[in-house]
């Protein structure tokens, strides 16, 4: 019994904080130490009083402090509660925010950096998708690539006639743009297009050893020279982009002619001193064939188709139909 008490002394029960431990009725707790031992002397019977709480009342200064019960100290805890203080520091705006921003910018940056360093990964693919092909040979040759699209191959699988012609003409207009002799007019050089003149094809031969398939890269060179007193002559050579095989040859023979007559008309002297300089004295890639073609008419035709009209889409910008497009007429007669 003894034991027991001593035990309860030192060491809390681990009940609720109202309950106490007397083993002697009627013992108060006036004379309690801070242990909660009731320090009060024995009775003359020689008998022990014990008297122990779980949690003794805190004491300031002599005085009992009662605290409120947990419920209502957090009540009032959450009515007196106050807001940080603004600060300089608080005020800042949302810095990982600003980061994302800067961050999305370099990637964009990135990207559009990697698509203007964009370099082929693949060596058949065309090198320069962009360009307007490049000046060769001290400066007489113009040399363009080209990319076969789906839209210029036929049922074969093979590029057309009128596609092989497109990029023929496509390259001569281009070499007298690279060179500045373009002027006002489609082709046309300055004095040229002051004289309102401008170039047509009187002839062309093409030999075509085979035609390029969807994918393929081609490679076209074309150079000018003299063709008679009122004429020039340009040439193109038609090459495979990767092994280097002759695809075609073309020589042609251009003149002039005056749009608001609509006649042929000679050289004028300061035109050919423009052209002049880019003349290449040699011979042409195409071996002239001086037949004639002879006159056909209804009678003398294999093939005749009445009431052509030339079409908005059949005219360039000198107001006339094209070279090409006469022969998407032949070839659409012949079926």
């Amino acid at each position: 019994m003894v034991a027991s008490a001593a035990t309860a002394a030192f060491f809390p029960v681990t009940k609720a904080s109202s309950t106490k431990a007397s083993l002697v009725p009627g013992g108060g707790s006036d004379n309690l130490d801070t242990r909660g031992i009731n320090s009060s002397k024995p009775t003359s019977s020689g008998g022990l009083k014990v008297k122990a709480n779980a949690q003794a009342t805190p004491k300031i200064n002599g005085t009992s402090i009662h605290y409120p019960p947990s419920s209502e100290r957090l009540k009032n805890s959450d009515e007196t509660s106050i807001a940080p203080a603004r600060t300089f520091i608080n005020q800042l705006p949302d810095w990982s925010v600003l980061l994302t921003a800067i961050t999305a910018m370099f990637l964009a940056a990135e990207k559009q950096w990697t698509l203007l360093d964009w370099k082929p990964r693949r060596s058949d693919m065309l090198v320069d998708p962009f360009g307007l092909g490049k000046i060769v040979q001290d400066g007489l040759v113009f040399q363009q690539n080209f990319s076969i699209r789906s839209y210029e191959i036929g049922v074969d699988g093979t590029t057309s006639i009128e596609s092989f012609m497109n990029h023929l003409q496509e390259t001569a207009l281009n070499h007298a743009k690279t060179v500045g002799l373009l002027g006002d007019g489609f082709g046309s050089t300055e004095a040229m297009s002051k004289r309102n003149l401008i170039w047509v094809v009187a002839r062309m031969q093409i030999l075509v050893n085979r035609y390029p398939t969807w994918g393929d890269t081609v490679q076209v060179d074309t150079w000018v020279a003299a063709n008679g007193k009122n004429g020039m002559r340009r040439d193109w050579l038609v090459r495979d982009g990767n092994s280097g095989e002759t695809l075609a040859r073309a020589s042609s023979k251009w003149v002039m002619m005056n749009t608001s007559t609509r006649k042929l008309s000679k050289m004028p002297d300061d035109v050919r001193v423009e052209i002049e300089p880019y003349f290449m004295d040699c011979a042409p890639i195409v071996e002239e064939d001086g037949r004639k073609l002879p006159k056909l008419d209804e009678s003398t035709s294999d093939y005749v188709r009445n009431g052509l009209t030339p079409r908005w889409n059949d005219l360039d910008l000198n107001q006339h139909v094209n070279n090409v497009k006469y022969i998407g007429w032949i070839l659409e007669a012949s079926l």
